[in-house]
């Protein structure tokens, strides 16, 4: 597929952004560590994504229940893809939404740090932008989540925040889409 940049200065490009939101399911979210930083981060984004239209895709990993019912409640139009593999690659269904977006940005938030957004990050970073977004991941030991940064960061994986993905997909302030966003930010 050839890594593609919308931007060459690693800024994030709305334009060419896909959000991947890895496996926020019932029955694994209680066991995170900083579980509310990341509900609340992970929320941030989806808000985001809908007053921008940024396109989503919501993973979830078998047995693990469905994703956490306020975020289903914001992603009523987005079918989340059900998978066995930790990394989402090697499901067909994730393969084929991503392939149809045809972005070339990656933006990943979700668990667990150090199992599926890692992999699913290594996997993609030779053939696309990935982007990380830090305070929207967790895992169930902190330090767990902390090498999978370093590792991720190791191979070409920007590691990135909530604010900054929102601040850069914006571009500049005064606008009417910056006015509704003020609100997730303050």
């Amino acid at each position: 597929m050839g890594k593609k940049h919308g931007a060459q200065s690693g800024l994030i490009e709305r334009e060419d952004s896909l959000l991947v939101i890895i496996d926020v399911q019932e029955k694994l979210f209680p066991v995170m560590a900083e579980k509310e930083k990341l509900a609340s981060q992970v929320m941030k984004l989806v808000r985001f994504s809908k007053i921008v239209g940024l396109p989503v895709i919501v993973t979830e990993q078998e047995k693990l229940g469905p994703t956490l019912p306020e975020m289903r409640g914001e992603l009523t139009s987005v079918a989340p893809v059900p998978k066995a593999d930790f990394n989402c690659f090697g499901c067909e269904a994730f393969l084929k939404r991503v392939r149809e977006s045809e972005k070339t940005t990656l933006v990943l938030c979700g668990i667990e740090a150090h199992i599926c957004v890692a992999q699913t990050a290594l996997h993609a970073a030779p053939d696309y932008t990935v982007q990380v977004v830090s305070d929207a991941i967790a895992s169930r030991s902190p330090e767990n989540k902390r090498v999978a940064l370093e590792r991720m960061a190791r191979s070409g994986v920007t590691i990135t925040s909530t604010e900054m993905v929102i601040y850069e997909i914006l571009k500049r302030a005064g606008t009417d889409t910056f006015r509704k966003v003020l609100n997730l930010v303050k």
